[in-house]
């Protein structure tokens, strides 16, 4: 380190390193950016997304260190952004450090842009559609980011992103992942035992990420197409990735990280619009399950649905020759122990993938989740189009797919609507 970290920052320093250890993440000492090496000066945070996520996301950066102030804001609706604004200013103990002035709040496409252009750390948690964009532009202009999860709907966006990482990487920029189960102290925890074999060697996965329904923001006749689809933007593929890649990628995350972050070899899915089939609901399903393979022969077995009024469940499972990690719930059960996670420390996921990001920047690091924020928004991808063709995806296939889902030009007016998936109709491609 070419800093010395007060004792505070320090201690930080080092627990971020473990969490970091323990969730596949790298902590290197090069720091590149645009902030001093004295670890002290203000950090200046922009928001480029202002819903829920981004506004949760702009609250943890804030709480995670005392001298850090948010002073830009974008976003590509102006009522949206003013309520953001409203709200995060209503939250008394951050309030003094939102700084932000109307010269500063940017409406529009390239809204991005001028965040960037004046910040240090860059959050950014707009529809994952427009994420390797904003990463883009966030690295060439020397930003570090949190970038919320997905981190794009498609191959080529994928490929996009891993070589814009590898271009931070260079520069020294810390990428943050919103993956944020990786930060859990509690699954950090049950996980290192998986790892250390106390389950033994793993034979097999299961994951399920049933829900009800989410919000729906209807129509209104001044909107355009666009409009219609960015207020919506859940229940179109372009921007979303289907709720398989925008939701179920955290429970995906989860069996991608027991197997240490080596990537399945195949998914064979199926899926379908059982409850949700209405014009409204876009052009995604509202159910899937897939199993994937490893090459060592392992399986994992998934579900995930939006179905109101259904019963609900979010869980996962490791199943090894020893024993079974009941993951969400943090509890190990073996022939000779049963272990559960118990701890009075604080454990709030979100507000830990921040304390990891600023306390290393305190200390003069970076952080870097690109590897397996990369490789799980694939493994969500790869699962959509094997149900999406009802065809078995391999891995190469998936990440070499050239089927962009860009709407071509960004401008507000009339959209290409996909139509929905037809399996055994809809071509790989």
């Amino acid at each position: 380190m070419t800093t010395s970290p007060d004792n505070g920052s320090r201690r930080q320093f080092l627990r971020a390193g473990g969490a970091l250890a323990a969730a596949g993440s790298t902590l290197s000492v090069a720091l590149g950016g645009r902030l001093a090496p004295d670890g002290k000066e203000t950090i200046k945070v922009g928001l480029v997304g202002c819903g829920g996520r981004g506004g949760g996301a702009a609250v943890n950066a804030l709480r995670a260190d005392p001298n850090v102030k948010l002073v830009a804001l974008g976003e590509a609706f102006s009522d949206r952004l003013t309520r953001k604004l409203k709200d995060l200013k209503s939250q008394g103990d951050i309030a003094d450090r939102i700084d932000v002035p109307e010269d500063r709040q940017y409406v529009g496409f390239d809204a991005y842009k001028s965040v960037i252009d004046q910040v240090d750390v860059v959050l950014l948690a707009t529809s994952p559609y427009f994420r390797p964009l904003h990463v883009e532009y966030a690295v060439d202009t020397d930003t570090h980011a949190f970038v919320e999860k997905p981190i794009a709907t498609d191959a080529p966006g994928v490929r996009r992103m891993r070589a814009a990482c590898d271009k931070a990487a260079e520069k020294g920029l810390s990428i943050s992942s919103g993956l944020c189960y990786r930060y859990e102290f509690k699954k950090q925890a049950t996980l290192k035992r998986v790892h250390d074999g106390m389950v033994g060697d793993i034979t097999a996965m299961q994951c399920t990420y049933n829900t009800g329904g989410l919000w729906h923001h209807g129509r209104k006749p001044e909107w355009s197409e666009m409009e219609y689809q960015m207020r919506n933007w859940l229940y179109f593929t372009w921007l979303s990735g289907d709720h398989i890649t925008e939701q179920h990628i955290h429970s995906l995350d989860k069996l991608a990280w027991a197997m240490q972050d080596e990537p399945p070899v195949r998914a064979t899915a199926s899926g379908g619009r059982i409850v949700r089939s209405d014009e409204q609901w876009g052009n995604i399903f509202d159910h899937f399950n897939t199993v994937f393979e490893w090459k060592d022969g392992i399986k994992g077995f998934s579900s995930c649905r939006q179905w109101v009024g259904a019963d609900g469940n979010v869980s996962d499972f490791v199943f090894g020759t020893k024993g079974t990690a009941a993951l969400q719930a943090a509890r190990i059960r073996t022939a000779d122990e049963n272990w559960r996670y118990r701890s009075d420390e604080p454990d709030d996921m979100y507000q830990n993938e921040h304390n990891a990001l600023f306390a290393a920047l305190r200390a003069g690091a970076r952080i870097d989740d690109s590897d397996y924020m990369c490789k799980s928004t694939m493994m969500a991808i790869m699962a959509r189009m094997s149900a999406y063709t009802g065809k078995s995806i391999s891995w190469d296939m998936a990440w070499n797919s050239e089927e962009d889902l860009s709407p071509g030009a960004l401008e507000w007016g009339p959209v290409p609507m996909r139509p929905v998936a037809r399996p055994g109709v809809t071509p790989f491609s």
